[in-house]
């Protein structure tokens, strides 16, 4: 028979597991516009921040069913994604670093505002269906249903962007438009078009996380800066446009975070930062970032 230490470890282990899928879903837009569109976007966490008041709303008021409150809500934040791309962000693209950053920040404290006046600033539950609720026992082990279901989803949404980026020709001239735009443009590719899809696509990736992660992040306006930090380490550790290593850096850094604060509570979120500061010191340009020459 399984100790009871050993079966604790065990729950603690799936839990940074969903934990760390939840963080590449909303990670993984962000490495997507970040390394592949070349743009910093320090407002990707709000894309997560609406997906989640879209699936609370549809569900909370309109009474739409949880399993097709989420799809809506995933088009709802790509649309919202394309809307401010072909506006704001086509400006924000000519600025300098430092000037995407303040206007992305800017375009953050607009959003947190709105969620505040639209939805209060309490913290607010997406309820989940009954078929979602409740707990399925492997031996003396009891795993959350509703948690298997965020592992299955994120798995499957992981295999997914892999392989339109790596294995189709829609990746290979999304890949050739950043390598060189000016001559992809040249041979007929529309490259707005492109990078405006990618990043309505990658805010749909966060919105997706939001709506399915907020029993471990909690829905509420200043949602966008809490876990800002977190997904931009979870970003600089995988390598900045690395499918790979964004999944390989959310899911070590969930389970080192929620094996620190189960074991070491005294320390809260302190394990997380010294384990990003020992990789990044091992790997400054990430798990499988481009090296620099």
């Amino acid at each position: 028979m399984l100790s009871r230490f050993a079966i604790s470890l065990a729950s603690v282990l799936f839990d940074g597991l969903a934990f760390g899928m939840v963080l590449f879903l909303i990670s993984i837009g962000m490495s997507i516009t970040m390394g592949v569109m070349r743009v910093v976007n320090l407002a990707h966490c709000s894309f997560a921040m609406v997906g989640g008041y879209l699936t609370f709303m549809l569900v909370t008021q309109w009474q739409v069913p949880f399993f097709a409150a989420v799809p809506l809500a995933v088009i709802g934040t790509m649309l919202l994604g394309a809307v401010l791309e072909r506006t704001v962000y086509s400006w924000i693209y000519t600025q300098s670093e430092l000037g995407q950053v303040l206007m992305t920040i800017g375009l953050t404290f607009v959003m947190i505002a709105t969620a505040n006046a639209m939805f209060g600033s309490t913290i607010q539950d997406i309820p989940v269906p009954a078929s979602l609720r409740g707990t399925m026992h492997i031996g003396a082990i009891g795993l959350p249903v509703y948690r298997l279901f965020l592992i299955a989803v994120s798995c499957c949404c992981a295999a997914l962007i892999w392989y339109a980026l790596e294995r189709t020709q829609v990746g290979a001239r999304l890949r050739a438009a950043v390598d060189n735009a000016r001559m992809a443009g040249c041979i007929g590719m529309n490259v707005k078009a492109f990078f405006a899809v990618t990043f309505a696509i990658g805010c749909g990736f966060a919105g997706l996380g939001g709506a399915l992660g907020a029993d471990m992040f909690p829905l509420e306006p200043f949602y966008a800066l809490n876990y800002l930090v977190l997904v931009l380490i979870v970003v600089s550790v995988g390598g900045l446009g690395s499918i790979k290593g964004t999944l390989i850096a959310a899911l070590t850094l969930g389970m080192i975070d929620t094996l620190g604060r189960y074991f070491l509570p005294a320390a809260g979120g302190l394990v997380i930062y010294l384990a990003t500061l020992a990789l990044l010191l091992l790997r400054p340009q990430g798990l499988y970032g481009r090296q620099t020459s």
